[in-house]
């Protein structure tokens, strides 16, 4: 469970720590939860997207596959990894990776951290919706064990499309959401000042849907947020993530695939 300092913070106060440059970014993941990592590049049918980490690392006694968001530290790195905001390819180039961990039974470990899938024209000519709709397909069958990490930003169908997972972990500083409270405040009050009112209105922190069934469990980070102690916020995902796994291998996989399944199809379904 959060610590109770989460109850002195509000939604948008959450907001701007999830977007601070200085959280843990999916390399400092790799290196906390990996002894090795091999990174893989290339979707086989257009490039290499630079948005989308993707390769195999040992953790503990598990391989792993390990997919995530990149989103750079450096403006340099911010405008090669397009802020984060994923192309096509990089879904294609995830997918096409997810299958080889299938193959040889390796789990899978995501991190979710984007402000959204890219939206631009090039995108949308080769396929955008289709590659985010195939990989919700894709990964809901996947015959091996998913654990999710949302550790910033869950933007849209850019953080659903890697999001689909069996155990799905939300630091707590993380939001996720279907749209940004900037972007909610500008439709329904054409006024982007109202942004700290939609993130309230939103329900996108860990608390909030971990209370609706969204997320099944908070990461608590260091107090002032994972940026002030980044070494031991990755302990803490580590630790979180260690724990599902070795829950979820010893699950069957034909029961596996059907929890995953009823869980996604329960999604919405928050008042009982």
């Amino acid at each position: 469970m959060a610590t109770k300092r989460a109850a002195k913070m509000t939604a948008f106060d959450r907001v701007k720590l999830a977007r601070d440059a200085k959280r843990p970014h999916v390399k400092d993941f790799i290196e906390a939860l990996c002894s090795d990592f091999e990174e893989l590049h290339g979707d086989r049918l257009v490039n290499d997207d630079a948005a989308m980490v993707a390769g195999f690392g040992t953790m503990e006694e598990f391989k792993v596959l390990i997919l995530g968001h990149r989103k750079g530290e450096t403006v340099e790195e911010n405008m090669s990894a397009n802020f984060g905001m994923v192309n096509p390819d990089g879904y294609r180039k995830a997918m096409r990776l997810a299958k080889l961990a299938e193959r040889f039974h390796n789990p899978i470990v995501t991190f979710v951290d984007t402000p959204g899938a890219y939206p631009g024209r090039e995108a949308e000519e080769r396929g955008q919706a289709e590659a985010i709709a195939k990989s919700l397909e894709f990964f809901s069958g996947l015959r091996t064990p998913i654990v999710v990490v949302v550790t910033g930003e869950g933007g849209s169908g850019g953080a659903l499309a890697i999001a689909v997972g069996d155990r799905v972990l939300m630091m707590e500083n993380a939001v996720y959401s279907v749209i940004s409270p900037e972007g909610c405040a500008g439709i329904l009050w054409r006024d982007g000042h109202q942004a700290p009112a939609a993130a309230a209105a939103l329900k996108i922190t860990a608390a909030d849907l971990l209370e609706l069934g969204a997320i099944d469990e908070v990461v608590d980070e260091p107090a002032g947020g994972a940026q002030k102690n980044r070494k031991a916020a990755c302990a803490a995902v580590r630790k979180s993530v260690l724990k599902a796994l070795r829950g979820l291998v010893k699950i069957p996989v034909d029961e596996l695939v059907a929890m995953r399944y009823k869980k996604l199809r329960a999604y919405g379904n928050f008042y009982k």
